[in-house]
C-alpha cells in the first residue's frame, strides 16, 4: 500500500513545529499542515467523495493549494489540478472531461478574476456536484457560492484515517495536450510521483532544513514534484510567492535565507536583471546550495552569467507530465553540461529512436523515448491516444533529442509545432479550434516565433471570411477573452491565403 499523503504525514510526524509552508507573514508548520488536509478529508468524505473519485482545484501558490492536495489524496481521491489562466468554457471542459465530483476555486483578484471564471465553468460543467470559494478572508460571506472553503471546513475534525491506495492507482490527473487536440488528462499514480519526489533526494542530496522559494506554479508538475512533493519529503519549507516578480523574488531570497531556487529560463533572467548591486546578488547567493531550471532550452548566456553572479551553476533537466515530470537531469556531483539536460535519473531508461521505430545507437539524433518508475498510466478515457505514445513499455516524447559520448542528453527540437511560451506548453491546434468559431474568420494557422524574454510569442495567421472587417486589435481582444492568458495570439496577420501542400496541409513551416 502507498499513498503520496505520505509525503506531509512523515513529515508532520517528525517535524511538527518546522514551517512547513511560509507566505509573507503567514507562516504554517508541519502539524498545522496536516491538520488542515485532515480538515479537508473530512469535508469529501461528507461530500461522498471516496476512493479513486475526482477532486479539481484551481489556485495559485497559497498554503489553500498543498492543504487541499493533500487532502483529496488521504481520501484516496485523485487530484485534477487546473491552471488558474484558464476560461469559463476550458475549466468546463476540463470539469466534464475529467469527471470531477467536487471543484475548489481560489477567488483570485480584480487583475485575475479566477473566482469568476472558476464559478462559470462549474456552472457550465454537467456532473460537478460541488463549489467551494477559497477566500483571501475566511470571514468573507459566501454570496453566490455554495460554501466559502472556510466555512466548509471550520468544525470539520483535524484527525483523518488515510485511505490505504495501491502504489498504481491514479493519485493525479495532470492535462496536456500533447499536439494535437484537446487537453488530455495524464494519469499518473501514487508510485510515478512517490519515486519521482524520492528520486530528487538522489539528485539533489540530503539537507538538515532546505528552505525552497516555490515561484513555479504548484499546479504544474515542475513545482508540483520538485518543489511541493520532493520538498515536503525532505521536510523543508516552502515559501510561496504566488506570482512571479524578480524584484520581490530576489528579495524573499534574502529575508528567508533561500537554499534551493527552481525555475523556468525566464525565471533567471529576470533574476539577472532584477539585482540593483553586487550587494544584494550578494546576499541572496549567500545561502543558495540549489539552483534547477526546466521547461524550455536554458540559453548558454543565461547559465553563464547566473554563475558568475551567484556562485551557483543551474542544474538543467527534461521531463513532460507524462513522466512525473524529471526524466533527466544533470548531477550537482559531476561537472555540468552546459546545453544538456543531463543523465537518465535513476530507475529511468532513455533511448534515441529513428522515423521507422528502431534504437539509434552512438551519438545520433532520434525521437526520445522513456521507459520507467516515472513514465504515466496513461491519458484518462483515451486508449487509443494512450496507443499511440506508449508502446511496449516506452513514452514516445515526440521531442528529438541526441546523445552525446559519455550518455548526456540534448533537445534537439520540440515536439511538432508545439511552442514553449514562457515556460508554458502551447499547443496550436486547440487556438485554431476556437478561433474558428468567431464569425469572421476563414482559416487560421498558430505558430510561435521567437521573443526576448518568453522565449516564442504566438502568432495566428488569418485568413478572413469574405467581407469581413475585422481588425488585428479586435481579433486579440476577442482571443483574450476566450482563451487562457498564457495561450492567446498576441499577435495576428491577416492573409489572403495560406501556404499548403497538394493535400491541402498547412505548411506552417513556411509561416515560422
Amino acid at each position: 500500500m502507498l499513498n503520496l499523503a505520505v509525503m506531509l504525514e512523515d513529515s508532520a510526524r517528525e517535524v511538527p513545529d518546522r514551517d512547513a509552508v511560509v507566505l509573507g507573514d503567514q507562516r504554517w508548520s508541519y502539524a498545522e499542515v496536516d491538520a488542515a488536509a485532515n480538515r479537508v478529508a473530512n469535508l469529501l468524505v461528507e461530500c461522498g467523495v471516496g476512493a479513486g473519485d475526482k477532486v479539481a482545484i484551481s489556485c495559485p501558490n497559497l498554503p489553500y493549494f498543498p492543504i487541499i492536495y493533500y487532502g483529496i489524496l488521504k481520501v484516496g481521491a485523485v487530484v485534477v489540478p487546473l491552471n488558474i489562466l484558464l476560461k469559463g468554457r476550458e475549466i468546463a471542459y476540463h470539469l466534464d472531461d475529467s469527471e470531477a465530483k467536487v471543484y475548489f476555486c481560489f477567488e483570485g483578484t480584480p487583475d485575475l478574476p479566477v473566482g469568476v471564471h472558476g464559478r462559470a465553468g462549474f456552472e457550465q460543467a454537467a456532473k460537478c456536484e460541488h463549489f467551494f470559494l477559497l477566500t483571501a478572508d475566511p470571514h468573507a460571506p459566501s454570496g453566490a457560492v455554495d460554501r466559502t472553503f472556510a466555512e466548509a471546513v471550520r468544525d470539520r475534525p483535524t484527525t483523518f484515517g488515510t485511505a490505504l491506495t495501491e502504489p498504481t492507482d491514479t493519485a493525479v490527473i495532470l492535462y496536456t495536450s500533447g499536439t494535437t487536440g484537446q487537453p488530455k488528462g495524464a494519469e499518473i499514480s501514487h508510485a510515478n510521483l512517490v519515486l519521482n519526489a524520492l528520486t530528487c533526494h538522489r539528485l539533489f542530496g540530503d539537507h538538515p532544513h532546505d528552505v525552497h522559494l516555490v515561484t513555479l506554479p504548484l499546479f504544474h508538475t515542475f513545482g508540483q514534484t520538485v518543489q511541493m512533493n520532493y520538498g515536503f519529503s525532505a521536510r523543508a519549507t516552502l515559501v510561496l510567492l504566488p506570482r512571479f516578480d524578480a524584484a520581490a523574488a530576489l528579495a524573499t531570497m534574502v529575508r528567508e535565507r533561500v537554499t534551493f531556487f527552481a525555475g523556468v529560463p525566464t525565471m533567471y533572467w529576470g533574476l539577472l536583471g532584477a539585482g540593483t548591486g553586487d550587494a544584494a546578488v550578494a546576499d541572496a547567493a549567500r545561502n543558495l546550495r540549489i539552483a534547477v531550471s526546466g521547461g524550455s532550452a536554458l540559453p548558454v548566456e543565461i547559465h553563464r552569467r547566473f554563475a558568475d553572479r551567484f556562485g551557483v551553476s543551474i542544474l538543467e533537466g527534461y521531463g513532460l507530465s507524462e513522466t512525473s515530470p524529471v526524466a533527466t537531469f544533470n548531477r550537482p556531483d559531476r561537472e555540468p553540461r552546459v546545453g544538456s539536460v543531463g543523465l537518465p535519473i535513476w530507475g529511468v531508461a532513455v533511448k534515441l529512436l529513428d522515423a521507422q521505430g528502431d534504437e539509434v545507437t552512438g551519438e545520433g539524433v532520434g525521437e526520445i523515448a522513456i521507459r520507467g518508475h516515472n513514465v504515466m498510466k496513461g491519458y484518462y478515457r483515451r486508449p487509443e491516444a494512450t496507443a499511440e505514445v506508449l508502446r511496449d513499455g516506452w513514452f514516445r516524447t515526440g521531442d528529438i533529442g541526441r546523445r552525446d559520448a559519455d550518455g548526456y542528453y540534448y533537445i534537439v527540437d520540440r515536439a511538432k509545432d508545439m511552442i514553449i511560451r514562457g515556460g508554458f506548453n502551447v499547443y496550436p491546434r486547440e487556438l485554431e479550434e476556437v478561433l474558428l468559431t468567431h464569425p469572421a474568420v476563414s482559416l487560421a494557422a498558430v505558430v510561435g516565433v521567437p521573443h526576448d524574454s518568453h522565449g516564442e510569442e504566438i502568432k495566428a495567421y488569418v485568413v478572413r471570411q469574405p467581407g469581413a472587417e475585422i481588425t488585428e486589435a479586435e481579433l486579440v481582444a476577442w482571443c483574450r477573452e476566450n482563451m487562457a492568458g498564457y495561450k492567446y495570439p498576441r499577435l495576428v496577420e491577416f492573409r489572403d491565403s495560406l501556404p499548403m501542400t497538394a493535400t491541402g496541409k498547412i505548411l506552417k513551416r513556411e509561416l515560422r
